[in-house]
């Protein structure tokens, strides 16, 4: 019982620190790309804005260190440690923050984690009493932070879990602390949306049908967002490579990644932000922007992410990448002439599934944007897509997939 009270406790807080985290977060965006624009009427106004923030990102990972930490190297070192630093709280929090409010192409999701891992950590650390029987308190916020950021909680617990060789359940008194922890994270979240009148987190597009689906176009759509996700490991390796000489000086990375996130904010607006409020705004206007913008916009966004991340403007590419998969899924409806919807789902479950090599986790994310009829099909996909392995030349020497 005491443990259940412990994981409430955990969920809770993680789903307080979710929910506010995204609120300011929210609030230093209209602010400096909603209000001040009216204000200040200028041209290269997001040039300015992003070298400017690069700078100040710059000055703080001098001085706090190069924080945050991606999402999958947080969760390998709890997976191995049980436990997650927790020492430089403060400069992660701030750290996460600012590239998301100066606009990078970034989400969330890894800030977040390594703040409620270490937080985790920081309890169970005080909790000496009950420390054997809580080892397993960081992974049980890590699971409630997923499940919570991407509005999914049967994906916050599957996605840790699966991988290329097994799928290893916990034990049941285990299972049933991890949904607790989800559940009232998730609940909190959605109780102070309720109550604040916001929204923050993934929300679906709506319904759709397959009829007149063709099986080639399928395959098609299958094919390309495999052949997007060996662009996405080229475009890491090679961005990786032309950034290792500013290893040592955070200031010159950081503006060059403002420098180039605010160009390319300038000429193509969608590939700045997480992307996850930038997916509805695509699905009102995709016909309008055409099938070269969009396709542009696909590409550069997965550049500009690589770019951001490495050059310290740091974050997650779970929502990045989501975008990108459908920016090119609705350019591919303009020319095959199907649905937007069911060719996003069918593209963007294929290119993330062919990045995470997790099918079930992927298919679990996908249905909370896309129609559930689409199940199915994005299953098909996912499955399909993993059977295609990246070609070791496109990965890192650190990369096994």
């Amino acid at each position: 019982m005491i443990r259940v009270l412990y994981t409430v406790m955990i969920g809770v807080i993680s789903g307080l620190i979710i929910w506010t985290f995204l609120k300011v977060m929210n609030l230093g965006i209209e602010f400096i790309w909603e209000y001040m624009p009216s204000v200040i009427n200028f041209k290269y106004y997001a040039i300015v804005v992003c070298t400017i923030g690069g700078f100040l990102i710059g000055l703080w990972k001098q001085k706090y260190g190069d924080g945050p930490e991606e999402l999958d190297k947080v969760m390998n070192k709890v997976k191995e440690n049980h436990r997650y630093s927790y020492d430089n709280i403060f400069s992660t929090i701030v750290s996460s923050l600012l590239p998301l409010i100066i606009g990078a192409s970034i989400g969330p999701e890894a800030g977040l984690t390594g703040i409620i891992a270490g937080l985790c950590t920081w309890a169970g650390d005080k909790l000496k009493t009950f420390n054997r029987e809580m080892e397993e308190l960081t992974s049980i916020g890590i699971t409630a932070t997923l499940g919570t950021i991407f509005a999914s909680p049967i994906f916050g617990f599957v996605e840790p879990l699966e991988n290329e060789e097994d799928m290893k359940l916990p034990k049941t008194s285990k299972n049933i602390l991890y949904f607790v922890a989800i559940l009232s994270s998730f609940g909190i979240l959605i109780l102070l949306n309720n109550l604040t009148n916001t929204h923050v987190g993934l929300h679906s597009m709506g319904t759709t049908t397959l009829t007149n689906l063709n099986i080639t176009y399928v395959i098609l759509l299958i094919l390309l967002g495999i052949f997007l996700a060996y662009f996405y490991f080229l475009s890491n390796k090679l961005v990786k490579l032309a950034f290792q000489n500013f290893k040592e000086n955070p200031i010159t990375k950081a503006v060059i990644g403002g420098l180039f996130l605010g160009i390319l904010g300038t000429l193509l607006p969608l590939t700045m932000f997480s992307g996850e409020e930038q997916i509805y705004v695509l699905l009102e206007n995709g016909a309008q922007l055409g099938f070269l913008v969009l396709l542009l916009t696909a590409i550069l966004k997965i550049v500009l992410t690589n770019i951001c991340i490495e050059t310290g403007l740091k974050g997650g590419h779970f929502f990045p990448m989501i975008f990108s998969g459908t920016a090119l899924g609705y350019a591919m409806s303009i020319i095959i002439n199907i649905d937007p919807i069911v060719s996003m789902s069918i593209l963007t479950t294929s290119f993330m599934a062919n990045i995470l090599k997790k099918p079930l986790a992927v298919v679990l994310l996908m249905m909370i944007i896309f129609p559930v009829n689409l199940i199915p099909l994005m299953l098909v996909a996912a499955v399909i897509s993993c059977l295609f392995r990246t070609p070791r030349e496109l990965l890192l020497s650190s990369d096994t997939k």
